[in-house]
């Protein structure tokens, strides 16, 4: 893809539990791969270690400009069952800059293709739930149509984790799945965004992997959020407008 990648919404820090730099340390990061938006989507409390109430509900003191670098500052929610509930509260989500929603095994068991498919459909319908993160793991089979038409309905971007597709993953098919994804994406004119999942500084705006996908399908660029900073933004606070709290 020859267009600029300007930002990467999915990043952890120590405040994750199980991720291993400060805010300062990723943001200088970000700043010296080129970035000029950074996510830092920390986990919420159902995961092991995760991020309680009150450090999520006191992060309006952090500022939002780091190394040149826009700082966004939210969650990866855990969805927590069959409907799509998550575990932090609404008061709490309507504080932060972006939230993304996910399913992980410490949190919920694997169910059937139609109570995953329902689990990320149901996250979709919260209004505070801007990005559904790493679809494409197969642990949690799901019917990718009506995920993709779901996602359309509810003004949710869908994720290509870019390390959801190492070669020693634990994510099971997730480049089958995601090539799936992506094709109905394309059909249905439903933009994704391309996440890092980093949680170590070095991959601050690794895309590589998914980039490579994105050109072997001939992906439309124009979906692909992390290029465009203004249509970015513009998404996000159309679902906040549509969506009132």
């Amino acid at each position: 893809m020859s267009a600029e990648y300007r930002l990467d919404m999915h990043t952890h820090t120590i405040a994750s539990g199980h991720a291993y730099n400060t805010i300062l340390e990723m943001a200088k990061a970000a700043s010296e791969k080129g970035l000029s938006m950074l996510g830092i989507t920390e986990h919420t409390k159902a995961m092991p270690n995760g991020c309680t109430d009150f450090y999520l509900s006191n992060l309006d003191v952090v500022d939002r400009n780091l190394y040149g670098v826009e700082l966004w500052l939210g969650v990866e929610l855990n969805i927590l069952d069959y409907h799509g509930g998550v575990d932090i509260s609404s008061s709490i989500l309507q504080g932060l800059d972006i939230c993304i929603a996910s399913l992980h095994t410490p949190c919920i068991r694997p169910g059937s293709i139609g109570q995953n498919t329902r689990a990320l459909t149901g996250a979709m319908e919260h209004p505070c739930v801007s990005i559904i993160g790493h679809p494409d793991d197969g642990r949690y089979p799901v019917d990718f149509e009506e995920v993709v038409q779901a996602a359309k309905e509810n003004h949710v971007l869908l994720e290509l984790n870019n390390n959801s597709l190492a070669p020693d993953g634990f994510r099971m098919n997730a480049r089958e799945n995601d090539r799936q994804m992506l094709e109905l994406c394309a059909e249905y004119g439903q933009p994704i965004i391309i996440g890092s999942d980093a949680h170590w500084m070095s991959l601050v705006g690794r895309h590589d992997r998914a980039v490579e996908l994105l050109e072997e399908i001939d992906f439309p660029q124009e979906l692909v959020m992390n290029y465009h900073l203004h249509g970015f933004k513009e998404y996000i606070a159309e679902k906040r407008r549509h969506y009132r709290y």
